[in-house]
């Protein structure tokens, strides 16, 4: 019996998928629920079990080919065994009921796309972009223009109209590179890849199918001729990296960035860290770690300063009565932002688990779409590296993000002596139409003050 593998919806708003790797080749024996295949979405990146044991008898879509959902990517030669035409099961499981990814998403782009929060009732004067970027576009003719909420979203911050952008997409789709080469240059649809003028100088790898404008973005700014001298090597970026380079650029051209630094001394937290960290793991499972302890006093500024934990709708300002925030995993291939969903109810124990549990999978590649939607504010760790302090990208649609330093020991004043405390730079990346440096300062001192005076109890 033939079986059809087909492409996974991985959350409503998704509508196509990148398969980044066959972890399976023709001929192969396998099981039902071993993972067959690797994608790449606007949101996730997953590993797809298979929807049935057997032999697999043909691959239809290649690696780095885009397809619409429900598309058949190969065929399973099954083992007479009942098996389904359909996505998994697990995987059906991973439908978002949540909004759309916009640019967090990111995406998350595959930087890693996190979905735009919905309104909350106080706010229903003042819906989400995600919510209005559901409802289709209709031509003067009475005809829908063919989009996703991404692109339909995009399309309302920039004021372009869709019915005027000419869809490169399979059915005259408008798809995101369209409407990013409408929004730069006023065009209707991405400019093709420029000839480099050297015959001996290979020209730029294009972009993978619907996917990223990143390479015209670069081939914009920098002349083709002064990317390519002496040795070198030509490496396409990957789905995951394209989806990032988008979700930068788009952040950095809608948000305003300004910068607040501050040090703190962490002396104490550290302190409790050595002494209870044993204790800890042996208790309850988890790994103690630094990351609970600022994310417990962000949530304490958000809770003080309600604007720090806001998104922007056209000349709205909506204010988010949850604290989710999202924390930056590094991964080997890119960058992923999972969300902590109502992290103002979860005690320090609670908080552990949750970023151990979601940093896990996400290496694994075990995240689901919602897992990644609807954070308020974010936090990034490049102090894990050894990084002094950085200016990080807020990661739309949020309006700030908080940057971490690497924790080390430096010589201080304390009363008038010169002392040895553990202490850590602390950087707020966040968005001037909403934010002014009053209240970023004010939202700094009180992480400052939580951290520096902590009296929760870890266990």
């Amino acid at each position: 019996m033939a079986v059809d593998v087909i492409m996974p919806q991985m959350g409503e708003s998704i509508f196509e998928g990148t398969i980044t790797k066959w972890l399976k080749k023709a001929g192969d024996k396998i099981e039902r629920d071993e993972p067959l295949f690797e994608i790449s979405t606007d949101k996730v990146d997953a590993e797809i079990p298979s929807p049935s044991g057997g032999v697999l008898k043909e691959i239809k879509v290649s690696e780095g080919q885009t397809v619409p959902i429900q598309t058949v990517v190969a065929i399973i030669e099954a083992d007479g065994v009942a098996a389904q035409s359909a996505a998994p099961a697990a995987v059906k499981s991973h439908a978002a009921p949540s909004a759309s990814s916009g640019d967090k998403s990111v995406a998350p782009a595959n930087a890693p796309t996190i979905a735009q929060p919905a309104a909350k009732p106080e706010a229903k004067s003042a819906p989400s972009p995600d919510v209005a970027a559901q409802k289709p576009v209709v031509s003067a003719s009475g005809e829908k223009v063919r989009s996703s909420p991404l692109v339909r979203r995009i399309a309302r911050e920039n004021d372009v109209d869709l019915t005027q952008v000419p869809g490169s997409g399979a059915g005259g789709r408008v798809s995101k590179r369209d409407i990013l080469a409408a929004v730069e240059g006023g065009a209707s649809s991405a400019a093709p890849p420029r000839t480099g003028p050297a015959p001996a100088r290979p020209s730029a790898p294009p972009p993978a199918a619907g996917g990223a404008s990143a390479s015209a973005v670069l081939e914009n700014a920098v002349p083709r001729e002064k990317m390519y001298f002496g040795h070198y090597e030509v490496q396409p970026m990957s789905v995951m990296r394209q989806r990032i380079a988008e979700h930068m650029v788009l952040s950095k051209r809608v948000s305003p960035h300004v910068y607040s630094v501050d040090e703190v001394n962490v002396s104490g937290i550290a302190a409790i860290r050595a002494k209870m960290k044993t204790k800890f793991e042996e208790t309850t499972g988890t790994k103690l770690t630094f990351m609970p302890f600022f994310v417990r006093a962000a949530v304490e500024g958000l809770r003080a300063f309600p604007t720090v934990n806001s998104s922007v709708d056209g000349t709205n300002i909506i204010l988010h009565k949850e604290c989710n925030i999202g924390v930056a995993v590094a991964l080997d291939w890119g960058l992923i932002v999972p969300v902590i969903k109502n992290a103002e109810e979860k005690n320090f124990l609670g908080l552990a688990r949750a970023m151990n549990d979601l940093a896990e999978r996400a290496r694994a590649k075990k995240l689901k779409p919602e897992e990644v939607a609807e954070g308020t504010f974010a936090i990034t760790n490049p102090g894990v590296f050894g990084g002094l302090f950085g200016l990080p990208v807020i990661n739309q649609p949020n309006v700030a993000i908080l940057g971490l330093g690497t924790i080390e020991k430096r010589p201080v004043v304390i009363d008038d002596a010169i002392a040895i405390r553990s202490m850590v730079y602390l950087t707020l990346s966040y968005d001037h139409r909403v934010v002014d440096g009053a209240v970023a300062h004010q939202f700094m001192g009180k992480v400052k003050h939580t951290l520096e005076n902590w009296t929760e109890s870890i266990l």
